[in-house]
């Protein structure tokens, strides 16, 4: 896809495995900074471990990327040291890495088998890119960790300075929130019946267990709730929310994927408080966009959430004791509920604060590339 833009200087944007909130953050930008002249190239979301290894040779006869470009913006799913050295063009190119996510800390399924491959794609290709962003300080300390981690268990000849030079070149830029989901409303937080969303992938890593067991101690204490259970749904799921349904069925608002995207801007902006479980999360847009909307947060104490969700609204985090963390979560929502938690909308993530961040950057690594050419 190419957009013409309005200025001279011309920008390639690689998303090698292009899911939902990958696309929305391509789209976004190409969007927000049109001084630029755009193309992009996107691979489908599926095959994971052929697309993390494999984009480059997808790519390889690809026209675009025997054009001359200013700066090559790619995705942490591109293996960009393959594709840097098999065209030599883009040797000299400027090149940002972006984070949405990284493999030293991404979970591994039950029917996965762990493997340090997808970790050493990534590794190389930050070591090859000019400069990596990532969406939150969380998803940069995690990555950073998880190489020196990966490092130490390498039987030899390991460089040093590996993690300070990651570090020297890594940057934090969120994946903005649109302007037009801040909604400046009163708080709606009913206390006698709050309405709890929880809008998440309907995954195991997105911790839907510990919701049933949150929702269970809800009920053990006579705390009254509404409930809607929406988010990115699979033909594959865990069998918690079946048990959700059959459980909590008198209080459900709505269940299951809102396809049109006004019908979940308006859930947002119903719903009281947005609630999280998660044992994963690399920035939290689900949290965000509904934090923006004017929901109350509820979130556990740790992962990207210690970055925006306010300490009155995160729980205690017991990943290995989810009896104890569902405990906590309601003793967070009562004391929320007495003091009357009200929103508070991140206004650092709204698409108009972040344009200016990743303009200076881009123009950044183009005035270097011009000058060492």
């Amino acid at each position: 896809m190419q957009n013409p833009g309005e200025g001279p200087q011309r920008i390639l944007l690689l998303s090698g495995y292009d899911a939902a909130s990958h696309r929305r953050w391509r789209e976004q930008l190409i969007d927000l900074l049109p001084d630029f002249r755009w193309a992009s190239l996107a691979l489908p979301p599926r095959f994971f471990r052929w697309r993390i290894r494999g984009a480059p040779l997808s790519w390889l006869n690809e026209p675009l990327l025997q054009e001359p470009w200013d700066l090559i913006i790619a995705t942490s799913m591109v293996d960009l040291a393959t594709l840097r050295g098999l065209h030599p063009r883009l040797a000299n190119t400027p090149c940002l890495l972006y984070m949405h996510e990284n493999q030293c800390a991404f979970p591994v399924s039950s029917g996965q088998n762990a493997s340090a491959d997808p970790q050493m794609v990534n590794l190389y290709s930050a070591m090859s890119a000019d400069c990596v962003v990532f969406n939150s300080g969380w998803n940069r300390d995690s990555f950073l960790d998880g190489v020196d981690s990966l490092c130490r268990k390498l039987p030899d000849r390991v460089p040093e300075g590996l993690i300070e030079t990651l570090r020297d070149k890594s940057r934090v830029i969120p994946v903005p929130i649109e302007d037009r989901l801040f909604a400046d409303r009163p708080s709606l937080v009913d206390r006698t019946c709050p309405h709890l969303l929880w809008n998440h992938r309907w995954e195991y890593d997105k911790g839907p267990d510990r919701l049933l067991k949150f929702l269970q101690v809800l009920e053990q204490r006579s705390v009254t709730f509404r409930l809607s259970v929406v988010g990115e749904e699979f033909r594959s799921y865990p069998k918690a929310f079946d048990r959700i349904r059959e459980q909590f069925d008198p209080c459900i608002e709505h269940w299951g994927f809102l396809k049109g995207r006004e019908d979940y801007d308006h859930l947002l902006r119903q719903a009281d408080i947005v609630v999280s479980t998660a044992l994963h999360d690399f920035q939290g847009l689900s949290i965000l966009e509904a934090m923006a909307s004017g929901c109350v947060p509820l979130a556990p104490d740790r992962l990207a959430y210690q970055e925006y969700v306010p300490e009155l609204c995160r729980y205690d985090s017991h990943e290995q004791d989810a009896e104890r963390e569902a405990e906590a979560a309601a003793d967070s929502l009562e004391g929320m509920l007495e003091k009357g938690a009200s929103a508070c909308p991140p206004v650092g993530w709204r698409a108009s604060s972040l344009a200016g961040d990743y303009q200076f950057l881009f123009q950044q690594l183009i005035n270097a590339g011009s000058d060492s050419s």
